[in-house]
């Protein structure tokens, strides 16, 4: 992220952590397994890249918004509970898309009053 200045076209300040998972990678779950991470801002137009970066497009489709407050490094309670309780309870199914977290203004990363939106990618369950 030192070097998003150098990126045209952006969209507003917010930052973005994206994850791009294996579409197996949560059956069953291995808190090893490797997943691919970006760092990312959005863009209006994509027409050329600073050397060394690349584009990523995220597919639209529904998602799953959970706010979350509080330190970076405590955020893994947050999306243990989104996994672990509320997915398997709600009417959703993972989606096979990237998973993201909003850093917008309100984001100051090990501060106890930052705030970042979590969006998990979701699809409806299929009825009997």
């Amino acid at each position: 992220m030192p070097r998003r200045n150098e990126i045209d076209h952006k969209a507003g300040q917010d930052l973005f952590s994206v994850e791009v998972y294996d579409p197996h990678f949560f059956q069953p779950f291995d808190i090893n397994r490797e997943f691919e991470k970006w760092a990312a801002v959005e863009v209006s137009v994509l027409n050329t890249l600073p050397d060394k970066m690349k584009s990523l497009t995220i597919p639209g489709g529904v998602y799953a918004v959970f706010l979350y407050k509080g330190p970076a490094s405590e955020a893994e309670k947050t999306y243990r509970h989104i996994f672990m309780t509320w997915l398997p309870a709600s009417g959703y199914l993972l989606d096979n898309r990237p998973h993201f977290a909003l850093m917008g203004e309100k984001y100051k990363h090990e501060d106890p009053s930052s705030e970042e939106e979590i969006w998990i990618p979701v699809k409806l369950k299929l009825q009997a």
